[in-house]
């Protein structure tokens, strides 16, 4: 079983959020937590909880599986696919050996 990096998994918090021009105040707001525990989760010096987690993801309308494990959500994986048309086949190859990750990943799971 894979341990969970939280300190990996509070820089891609922070990149999510500020992708979304929102500050660190703001998301604690709408999460319903306060300011001081939300820079702790985006240090990784504290473990949130999956309700917390949950409305993270919900809020900067990011997937659970890029933020936990770095893993781009497979709609995010297809566009980057399909918009590039000098790399097509090079990132059609990405694809599937990312799928093939995961499928492996989630049968030993």
């Amino acid at each position: 079983m894979r341990e969970l990096d939280y300190a990996s998994i509070g820089v891609r918090i922070r990149k999510a959020r500020k992708e979304k021009g929102m500050s660190q105040d703001e998301l604690a707001k709408e999460c319903g937590i306060c300011i001081s525990f939300m820079g702790h989760i985006e240090r990784g010096t504290r473990r949130m909880s999956l309700e917390t987690f949950a409305n993270i993801c919900i809020i900067l309308e990011a997937d659970a599986g890029e933020l936990l494990m770095g893993i781009p959500s497979p709609s995010h994986t297809l566009e980057t696919v399909w918009n590039n048309t000098a790399e097509k086949k090079e990132s059609y190859d990405v694809y599937i050996s990312i799928m093939k990750s995961v499928a492996e990943i989630m049968g030993k799971a």
